[in-house]
């Protein structure tokens, strides 16, 4: 089993897991919501950091213990710890954040003090429409940065290139800081499509393989070890990578070249959507 996707950690299980792993307790868990602008989902209590989940994301909570909760993020399955105070009782979302960023404003007014920041994907529940404002359980924002969760994007790459100049991060998943797969991951979700969060599942479950002389087109997902990018055009490379430390364009075969000489191999996959 997949311990990225395996709901289990000895003292407790999903219920769904019962017979198949042993725990003291199986359970459903219990529905949250992420109430921070960006929480570290981690390997272990205090550990590393292995996703992260942003404001408004729903997670099912195995285990509340010592101020961390296990639970199994209910975007791509992920699980891992979050601190307990990350998260809070759940509630429906209606809409998601379609500008790289916004903020949350105490009042209905741009000049009032802004509350929270979120990032590019975060879910929020409206309870009011003003003239320039949604209404919030945390606050006012922006109505022009908000689409209802049935509208979405079109196109992948459009939604990557939303994230140029965004900062690298090892397992990010916000515009202040994402990784290759988080990239991918934001872009393809904001489109409807379901996707993992770590590049060899993305590699191993995202759309058909491609010839490795099948001429590039927008939306091709390149795969290496560790590593993905989506092809903007037939001859560029979008990826957060730590080579420019940021999403950022790069010709197709001078990627490939490069990624190779730095030794990480050759290109493994392509794929299209």
């Amino acid at each position: 089993m997949d311990r990225r996707l395996t709901a289990a950690n000895g003292r407790v299980a999903a219920l769904s897991l019962a017979g198949l792993v042993q725990a003291d307790l199986y359970t459903p868990g219990q529905p949250r919501r992420v109430i921070r602008p960006v929480a570290d989902l981690l390997r272990a209590p205090g550990g590393a950091r292995d996703r992260q989940v942003l404001f408004g994301a729903e997670v099912t909570m195995l285990e509340d213990l010592d101020g961390w909760a296990f639970v199994q993020s209910g975007k791509d399955g992920y699980i891992g710890y979050l601190a307990s105070a990350a998260l809070g009782a759940p509630l429906a979302a209606t809409h998601h954040v379609a500008v790289p960023a916004t903020h949350i404003y105490r009042d209905e007014d741009f000049k009032s003090p802004d509350l929270a920041h979120l990032s590019f994907g975060a879910r929020v529940t409206v309870v009011h429409e003003a003239k320039r404002f949604l209404q919030t359980p945390d606050g006012f924002i922006p109505k022009t940065h908000l689409w209802p969760l049935s509208k979405t994007f079109t196109d992948p790459a459009t939604v990557a290139q939303l994230h140029v100049g965004v900062p690298y991060l090892w397992g990010g998943n916000s515009v202040l800081g994402i990784d290759c797969s988080g990239l991918v991951q934001a872009a393809l979700i904001a489109c409807g499509l379901v996707c993992p969060g770590d590049s060899d599942q993305q590699r191993a479950a995202l759309g058909a393989a491609l010839a490795p002389d099948a001429p590039p087109q927008r939306g091709d997902l390149w795969f290496w070890r560790g590593h993905v990018g989506m092809v903007v055009d037939g001859d560029t490379l979008i990826h957060a990578n730590a080579h420019h430390m940021a999403v950022a364009y790069e010709p197709l075969t001078h990627a490939a070249l490069r990624i190779a000489a730095q030794g990480d191999g050759e290109v493994l996959a392509r794929r299209r959507l």
